[in-house]
């Protein structure tokens, strides 16, 4: 009797899976916006990334898949859409990376677990599926590890290249020159991603006919790093006067490097802690192995 509900079970899904390919859907709209703007993407975005050399086909093609998906569900994810780009990274690539270390880790347990089976230990079945559910979890979540690991670090170094820059353009109103000419001056002075950003923000600028701290303050909202932020709101407020521009940015570029040297000292302190308890640690052992001879010796007294 079991035997013939699940025969009938099995069948009567395939039917239905059967027909339900069969039956012609409309297309919604959400999938129609999303292959549209796949279709446009290369003209609008960057095609390359630092990673993508690095990338299978299958990797992009799974990726590509993924990403069509979350278009056509609605799932915009900005602020990681943002970080990403922040990073140099596709959000492609990183949607399959994360589907595979998912996958590698739901598959690796069991594996190993039914080797050690082979070797002649038996272990029940819930272990292995209980340990394929908790890797696939955790290796998941590493790219979001490591993409925050990065992002933190690239803001650190945008903060460090705002207060340099801020000397830079005080500099150039010293020498007389108005607040635009300053900023892209500035801008082509300096080296690094983080000059790079600034500079192609004021260039752009130009041509969509923003004005030079209105390209800064959105940019500060692309970098989420919320100093170049306030840089832009104190610039469209004292623009017109040369002396204020110049005494404020003097006092900011002083205020972040002041900010970044207790950041630098706290760091310094984080990590003299640690040795210290790393220390205390090496001396402890290094007593007990010291001692351990002499309480075996009274022991067996």
């Amino acid at each position: 009797m079991i035997e013939a509900l699940i025969v009938g079970a099995v069948t009567g899904l395939a039917l239905f899976v059967l027909i339900y390919a069969l039956i012609p859907r409309r297309v919604g709209l959400a999938r129609r916006v999303a292959a549209f703007d796949a279709g446009r993407g290369p003209a609008l975005r960057p095609v390359s990334y630092p990673g993508d050399g690095k990338e299978s086909a299958f990797s992009k093609r799974l990726g590509s898949a993924l990403a069509r998906f979350c278009a056509e569900q609605g799932w915009e994810f900005r602020s990681l859409r943002s970080n990403l780009a922040l990073v140099g990274k596709s959000f492609e690539n990183y949607l399959a990376t994360k589907a595979l270390l998912g996958l590698f880790g739901l598959i690796f347990p069991p594996v190993i677990l039914g080797l050690i089976g082979l070797a002649g230990v038996h272990l029940s079945i819930i272990i292995p599926v209980w340990a394929g559910l908790i890797f696939a979890a955790v290796f998941f979540f590493l790219p979001d590890l490591e993409l925050r690991g990065q992002v933190e670090k690239r803001q650190r170094d945008f903060r460090h290249a705002i207060g340099a820059f801020l000397d830079l353009v005080a500099m150039n109103l010293s020498g007389g020159r108005g607040v635009p000419e300053a900023l892209m001056a500035a801008s082509e002075i300096g080296e690094g991603w983080a000059f790079w950003r600034i500079r192609d923000a004021l260039a752009n600028a130009r041509i969509t006919g923003q004005t030079p701290w209105q390209a800064l303050g959105v940019l500060g909202e692309e970098v989420q790093v919320s100093e170049l932020k306030d840089l832009a709101a104190a610039l469209s407020l004292v623009a017109e006067d040369g002396a204020k521009v110049r005494e404020s940015l003097t006092a900011r570029a002083v205020s972040l490097r002041r900010r970044e040297l207790a950041d630098l000292e706290g760091q310094a302190g984080e990590k003299s802690q640690s040795m210290l308890l790393a220390q205390m640690v090496l001396a402890a052992a290094f007593l007990i192995f010291l001692m351990y001879p002499a309480v075996h010796l009274l022991l067996q007294a």
